[in-house]
């Protein structure tokens, strides 16, 4: 796109058509993509600091991203507030009295700087715009306003400043509406006579390194002198081809002399040339003549001052040719305006403009660099989710199909265990009587003692019996429970995170499992009732067990003796069908046992004393015949001696043998009530091992499915923020184009030269 012509304005009046509006323009234009520019770079920068703050979303973005951003936010803001201040300057140089005032004063159509016999310019003066009403000066490392109310004033005011010197700079400020050229971010310099001073350099690195416009007034009356050419050499020295104008002021004195008019202006022009051309290479030699005009400036000035205030502008004292003087002044101005608003709008700001275009080109690589970053995380992070998902379902899973496997191992082993427990604990009843016959203490019949015997008795046998137990059971269900909890801790492991398998197989393998038998013999045979009184073998109540078997012996000797007293305790007893008949006792056995009524024990009772007597009666007849009573009196010694020997015989010892026998037949019985419960009991301790066992084991699973579930939850909110990230990188890469098209718009428009 080509540039923009410039702006063109009136013929005498400026008008809104200037060609300083096109610096006017480029400036607002440029100070706008810089206000973006700036807004962006500092969304940019709060983008990356919000991420950098995110731990988890570390590693997207560098600190040194961090810090370059947040470099260009305040180069920005240096930038902004550079170009808020940018303006185009023009400096005008010459001789001590060449009318540089007066030039000013006539381009400013009024009497703003001091000029005129008696006033000389001893310092730089600055003259631009201001929006106030009023006209005031500061002076260098001053900010105080100085209020300045007519030209006089100014002088005077410069005058009396003793402090001032060449090399100072006083600012005077302008009001806008009072000269339409100060609208424009224009200013001029004005400059003592460069005849004055030896201070060139410090001159030009004070005021003119940013000069757009150099304006050389010369003495049309005279020629160029070496001071004027020395001053420009140093200028072109550190500034490359400067834009630079020569005005021949006070050509008005050619009128006195109109045959000499063109000779001496083509000599003058012909010298300009040469030092523009040959001797400062700052133009080409066709194009230097329209950088030399012929003026008088005082003549323009009294004529528009004379417009101003209504009255024509030829009127008055004017040399001859003022109209072609005006034209050729007017011709400055227009080109003068067209060089430094192009001149001003590149080096003000094609520094600028290549500085933001790197700057935007920088800040789009590093949210592309992010957005990558970015999308390479979410990839990684929608991998890593999906595999954390995979492996909640197959704990899920896992989990369900060995809480069926293991129920049913734990089940199998219980009965195994249950099954084992009451076959031992049937074969050491039956070997009972060893375990008591290797009981040994102190035994005496009487009850204290027996008291004390039965109880030592009793945890002889519970302790002798759960060690045979534990023998004979402990280490087979020791290994199946152990080998059963390593299956369900192989089983589990899979399920459990790595960093906690080692910790959880090292607790459950330090666990021992030990069964307890709690035979409780104590509160079983609680009970037991010993009979050691002394009992002949051959006795009468021997002889009716014998006869009568034990149950209905009893009930006989009860009828015989009603005093008579079983060992054992009392059983059940039935009343009679008749009220008025006293109850009787009958011993029921068991079922298999007949049942004697009372009747039928009388005769068997008398059956068997009539059958006795007669039996007596006959055999000793018929012994006594045939051996006589030698034979009955050995038959009663030898049934005495019996007597007297199985009493002798009746010591501690043989009670304590009797107690034994009887303890054994009595607590194998009780004890077979109680083979069920044991083993019931044992089975129990085995599965409440194994089910604690799994319990723990799944209440790790439990932590591990929480821990899956919770590092899903945070993957994606992660993946939320990525994608956030990506969009928002997106969208930040997207104005960062934008404004490289403006930028690049603005290069166009106002940067590049013409077509």
């Amino acid at each position: 796109m080509a540039a923009a012509p410039p702006l063109r304005r009136t013929d005498s009046a400026r008008g809104e058509f200037s060609p300083l509006k096109h610096f006017v323009v480029a400036k607002k234009t440029i100070s706008d993509v810089f206000e973006q520019l700036l807004h962006y770079v500092k969304e940019t920068s709060e983008f990356v600091e919000d991420i950098s703050g995110n731990k988890a979303l570390e590693n997207i973005t560098t600190q040194d991203q961090k810090e370059q951003i947040k470099g260009y936010t305040d180069k920005l803001a240096v930038i902004k507030e550079v170009l808020a201040r940018r303006h185009m300057k023009v400096a005008f140089f010459g001789r001590t009295s060449n009318g540089k005032s007066t030039v000013i004063n006539a381009m400013l159509r009024d009497r703003v700087l001091p000029s005129g016999i008696g006033h000389t310019t001893n310092c730089f003066l600055s003259v631009e715009g201001t929006d106030d009403d009023k006209a005031y000066l500061k002076t260098d490392g001053s900010d105080e306003k100085k209020s300045v109310k007519t030209v006089n004033q100014l002088a005077h005011a410069l005058l009396m400043d003793e402090s001032l010197d060449a090399g100072c700079l006083v600012r005077v400020f302008w009001p806008k509406t009072k000269c339409a050229l100060l609208r424009d971010d224009l200013v001029l310099v004005d400059s003592p006579g460069t005849d004055v001073t030896l201070q060139l350099d410090s001159w030009i690195d004070k005021f003119c390194l940013d000069a757009d416009v150099f304006v050389l007034v010369a003495n049309s009356e005279s020629t160029l002198m070496n001071t004027e050419k020395h001053f420009f050499h140093k200028v072109n020295e550190r500034l490359s081809k400067p834009n630079i104008f020569i005005l021949n002021n006070r050509w008005d004195a050619s009128a006195n002399e109109p045959e000499y008019m063109e000779d001496v202006r083509k000599q003058h022009t012909d010298r300009c040339v040469n030092f523009l051309v040959d001797e400062l290479k700052v133009l080409d030699r066709d194009k230097a003549p329209n950088h030399i005009f012929f003026v008088s400036a005082k003549e323009v000035l009294n004529s528009r001052m004379q417009r101003a205030q209504g009255m024509p502008e030829t009127g008055g004292a004017l040399a001859e040719g003022f109209q072609e003087r005006l034209k050729e002044f007017q011709c400055f101005e227009r080109r003068f305006e067209e060089c430094i608003s192009q001149s001003a709008v590149k080096t003000k700001f094609e520094q600028h403009t290549i500085r933001a275009k790197q700057i935007t080109e920088q800040v789009k690589s590093i949210m592309d660099a992010i957005h990558i970053e970015a999308a390479e995380k979410r990839v990684a992070a929608l991998e890593d989710r999906e595999y954390q998902m995979d492996r909640l379902e197959f704990v899920k899973n896992q989990l369900n199909l060995l809480v069926d496997e293991v129920k049913k191992k734990i089940k199998a082993i219980s009965e195994d265990v249950e099954s084992k427990v009451s076959t031992a604990m049937g074969e050491e009843i039956c070997r009972l009587h060893l375990i008591v016959d290797e009981f040994h203490s102190d035994f005496h019949p009487s009850p204290q003692v027996l008291k004390i015997y039965k109880s030592e008795l009793l945890a002889h046998v519970e302790e002798g019996m759960g060690k045979n137990l534990a023998f004979r059971c402990s280490n087979a269900v020791n290994a199946s429970v152990q080998s059963t909890q390593e299956y369900m801790i192989e089983s589990m492991l899979p399920l459990l995170p790595s960093s906690t398998q080692s910790q959880v197989s090292m607790l459950m393998n330090s666990r021992k499992f030990d069964m307890s038998y709690d035979l409780n013999c104590a509160t079983l045979c609680s009970d037991f009732q010993e009979d050691i009184e002394f009992k002949f073998s051959l006795g009468w109540k021997a002889l009716v067990h014998r006869f009568l078997g034990s149950a209905n012996a009893e009930r006989a000797l009860r009828l015989v003796d009603q005093n008579f007293q079983t060992p054992r305790p009392a059983l059940p007893q039935t009343q009679t069908p008749s009220s008025s008949a006293p109850p009787t006792t009958v011993a029921v056995p068991n079922e298999q046992t007949a049942l004697m009524t009372q009747e039928d024990l009388v005769v068997a009772i008398a059956s068997l004393n009539s059958r006795t007597s007669m039996g007596i009666l006959v055999v000793g007849g018929v012994v006594w015949r045939t051996v006589g009573w030698r034979l009955i009196a050995l038959s009663a010694s030898l049934y005495g001696l019996l007597y007297l020997y199985e009493r002798l015989t009746w010591t501690t010892k043989a009670k304590e043998r009797a107690l034994k026998r009887q303890f054994v037949d009595y607590a194998s019985d009780k004890m077979q009530l109680m083979v069920s419960l044991t083993s019931a009991n044992c089975s129990k301790q085995v599965q409440q091992e194994m089910a604690t066992t799994f319990a723990r084991l799944c209440q790790q699973v439990d932590q591990t499915q929480k821990e899956l579930e919770a590092e899903i939850r945070q993957l994606t909110a992660k993946i939320d923020q990525l994608e956030s990230i990506q969009s928002r990188s997106k969208s930040l890469r997207h104005k960062a184009t934008d404004l490289e098209k403006q930028l690049e718009e603005f290069n166009k428009q106002y940067l590049q030269p013409e077509q």
